[in-house]
């Protein structure tokens, strides 16, 4: 079995080995499944660039914070959050992308905040007993809802499926005509 057939099966659809194949078991619930297993999800080489850079930029800055180092987190804070805007704007598209990458943003805008709470001594009793660790909980509120708007309501559409595979493909047509390709 390829490793992402594996992975799927994992995350997607729980088995117990060495039950049939038609018996599974479902870890507290099963995720929906709309979109054929035999699609592949690609996006332009240049986007997979910037998402890579972003997550180095991203551990950069986590990694400053974990050992202490203020000023080189701090710095790190602009480019992170930049290159997580531009994907988001890259691939604002299709709209699962979008709805997660807007998720991200808010998730990076959060973990900011307590950043500079824990750095200033701002992390408790800024306001009342009230810190930046207790106001990153907005940014992280708004991104699970729409996390949760997107796996409670969008994704269960009846055209999801079509419509996510017209806005990939509507934007990788796009893309290769910019390069030429």
């Amino acid at each position: 079995m390829p490793i992402n057939a594996f992975l799927f099966s994992l995350f997607m659809k729980p088995t117990v080995h060495g039950l049939s194949k038609n018996k599974s078991v479902h870890l507290f619930f099963k995720l929906p499944t709309t979109v054929k297993e035999n699609r592949v999800y690609y996006i332009p080489y240049k986007f997979r660039r910037v998402e890579n850079l972003h997550i180095l930029l991203w551990l950069i800055k986590d990694a400053c914070w974990a050992i202490n180092l203020k000023i080189p987190a701090l710095i790190m804070i602009l480019p992170t959050l930049f290159v997580a805007l531009a994907i988001t704007w890259q691939t604002r598209q299709i709209t699962s992308e979008l709805l997660h990458n807007l998720a991200i943003d808010f998730w990076i805008t959060a973990n900011c905040t307590w950043m500079i709470g824990e750095f200033t001594g701002w992390d408790t009793n800024l306001v009342g007993k009230y810190g930046l660790r207790e106001f990153s909980l907005i940014p992280f509120g708004i991104g699970l809802l729409i996390l949760g708007y997107y796996y409670l309501f969008f994704m269960h559409r009846s055209d999801f499926e079509e419509q996510l595979q017209q806005q990939t493909d509507a934007m990788n047509h796009k893309e290769a005509s910019r390069s030429g390709k």
